[in-house]
Formats: structure tokens, C-alpha cells, sequence
């Protein structure tokens, strides 16, 4: 049976569906930004989704695929809040909404870490207008890892490095998740495959992925961050730090249940 798969265009995903494309008897796959891709596995638009981590609580009947996620241990460069500001001046935020697992650990650090209470204000991911209307933005994806803020004003505030500070657990930010009984073990051996080719080979992902007409330091970039910001494994201390995100969600009530782990 060919699963419809949703994912992401970003360059941090791209490990786990680079390949998926040459499985036509087993996968479809389409690309939209991590919100689209939730709403489409909510609506059964498609059987499994490379969805931002929050949007797992959304059904009861979701299962996991084991063992593979986008991660970080520390620093992960592209999710990230850009400030002229001391973080305790912060009142206002401009989000980019096209992820509610960023928006919600922004929410979670603020609380719990930065002490403040902003206003949170949905805006379309422009540095410069952002910053117009608010006192901060948080960037997510590619655009917050290429934009560079070393010849700026603003502090980038790695949200990665913060939650890391704060709980001292890796940070997982999207899976493969699914209704019940859509996965064979052909699928997941195939997406697990997939996966390990290209963490075994990330220089070719780099060189595949990175933005158009790179530069060499743009291509460093690129190279670092797969090497060193992201990792894409889902064991006993990432599930440890994904159950502590959904844990601190309820209780400031950005989500009303906490679901345990269910996996294929």
C-alpha cells in the first residue's frame, strides 16, 4: 500500500525524506510549512506526517514511528527569537505561525525562564516588519538559520540552547506520526532506511539542499547545522525531553491533555 506522506521543505527534514521520492510502491509525498502539514494528518489529507511535536496531542489515535525525530542537544540555529531588548523587556512578540511546537516553547521559556508575560502578535515572517510592531520575533526554519543577525542590531536567542539550559533534555522538534494501522514493517524498515543513508551521508544532503547560488560561508552554514545542531534519533532521553515540553504545555494550559507515547 502507498502511504501519503506530508512533510517539510526545510533543510532540517530533508535527511529523513531524502530517497522517499525513488519508494513510489510505498510512499506519496508532498511538502508544505509544519502547519499545513499538521492540518493536512488532522483532516486524513494524508496517512502520516513529519509534524511539529505539539500537534501530536491533537488526536488520541496518533502513533509514533519509533525511534526517528528531528532533534537538538543544545543550540539548534533555526528556531529562534530576534531582540534589540534584554529578554525581562521583552512585552511584545511577533510570531511566524507556521509552527505551534515553536510558538509553544516560546511560550513555555517565557513563562518559565525569561520571567515575562508578552503579548504574542501572528505575523508573516519578516524580520523588519516584525520588529516594527513588536519588541521581538521568533524566526523558524531556514529563515531564521541564513538570516544574519551578526551584521545587526538584534541578539538571536537560540530556543534550542534555552530549553536545553532550562531542563538539561534534548528538544524534539517534529516525528513521523500517524493514525493506527497505516504503517507496515516494510514502511517503517523504508523510512528508517531512508533516514540512516543520509546521516551517513550528509555532505550530499548539504550539497543537494542548500539555498540556491550559496556562498561559501552560506554552505558552511548549511554543512554545521546538519552536522552539529540537529540529530534525528527518538530514544530514552529524547522521549524524556518531548514528555517534559508536553508537560509544561498543560500546565500553562497551551494544550489541555498530555498523551502518552504511542508507537508503531
Amino acid at each position: 500500500m502507498s502511504v501519503r506522506l506530508g512533510a517539510v521543505e526545510y533543510l532540517n527534514a530533508r535527511p529523513l525524506v531524502y530517497g522517499l521520492e525513488s519508494l513510489s510502491d510505498l510512499f506519496t509525498l508532498r511538502f508544505d510549512v509544519p502547519a499545513k502539514c499538521a492540518a493536512l494528518l488532522h483532516e486524513g489529507k494524508i496517512d502520516l506526517g513529519l509534524i511539529p511535536s505539539i500537534e501530536y496531542l491533537q488526536r488520541p489515535d496518533y502513533c509514533v514511528v519509533p525511534g526517528i525525530a528531528i532533534a537538538s542537544k543544545a543550540a539548534v540555529a533555526s528556531v529562534a527569537l530576534y531582540t534589540k531588548r534584554p529578554t525581562t523587556a521583552i512585552r511584545s512578540i511577533a510570531v511566524d505561525s507556521s509552527s505551534r511546537t515553536s510558538i509553544a516553547l516560546l511560550r513555555i521559556l517565557c513563562a518559565k525562564w525569561f520571567d515575562v508575560e508578552p503579548n504574542f502578535i501572528k505575523m508573516s515572517p519578516d524580520l523588519s516588519i516584525m520588529h516594527k510592531r513588536c519588541d521581538a520575533a521568533l524566526l523558524i526554519g531556514d529563515r531564521a538559520l541564513y538570516t544574519e543577525h551578526e551584521t545587526t542590531e538584534f541578539e538571536k536567542i537560540d530556543l534550542g540552547e534555552e530549553w536545553q539550559a532550562m531542563t538539561s533534555l534534548p528538544f524534539v522538534w517534529a516525528f513521523w506520526v500517524g493514525r493506527q494501522n497505516i504503517l507496515s514493517d516494510a514502511h517503517i524498515e523504508a523510512l528508517r532506511d531512508v533516514r540512516d543513508r543520509a546521516v551517513s551521508d550528509l555532505d550530499s544532503v548539504v550539497d543537494k539542499f542548500k539555498p540556491e547560488n550559496a556562498d561559501d560561508d552560506l554552505a558552511d552554514l548549511a554543512h554545521d547545522y546538519l552536522h552539529k545542531n540537529v540529530y534525528y534519533k527518538l530514544d530514552e532521553q529524547e522521549q524524556e525531553g518531548l514528555k517534559r515540553f508536553f508537560r509544561e504545555a498543560v500546565d500553562l494550559g497551551i494544550m489541555p491533555t498530555a498523551s502518552p507515547l504511542r508507537f508503531y
